[in-house]
């Protein structure tokens, strides 16, 4: 009777283990999905700021229907929050570009484990898109 009991006890501790590893990769799992989400938001507000910069007359400090002259400060005044860090390619946006490009590297790390969730938006005139790399 004993041994039959220290096995059920063993074949518990063994269930247990398992059950509390499935919970900490699901965690981590919707850390990153939560991380990657709060940069798309973040990045959707620099998109509002870039084409409300595109279209504001260049006397009133824009871009006159064009992202000529664009800085990441001129987005935000500061590229870093706790969600993660952003930088705005090419930076400062030459005359004739049509589109900018803005990446968002978060704090938590993606799916491969090992580098942290990156977002990329590119924003044009009228829209924008949204990927996340990893």
């Amino acid at each position: 009777m004993g041994t039959q009991q220290l096995l059920l006890i063993v074949l518990g501790l063994i269930l247990l283990g398992i059950a509390v590893t499935a919970g900490i990769f699901l965690f981590q799992d919707q850390s990153a999905a939560t991380n990657r989400d709060e940069i798309a938001n973040d990045l959707v507000y620099f998109a509002a700021q870039a084409q409300k910069f595109y279209r504001r007359p260049a006397v009133l400090g824009g871009g006159s229907n064009s992202f000529g002259g664009m800085t990441m400060a001129k987005l935000t005044s500061n590229p870093s929050n706790a969600n993660g860090s952003y930088v705005l390619a090419p930076d400062p946006v030459p005359a004739g570009i049509t589109s900018i490009t803005v990446t968002g590297t978060g704090t938590e790390t993606g799916h491969d484990a090992a580098t942290p969730v990156e977002v990329v938006m590119t924003v044009w005139a009228d829209s924008l898109l949204i990927v996340a790399n990893n």
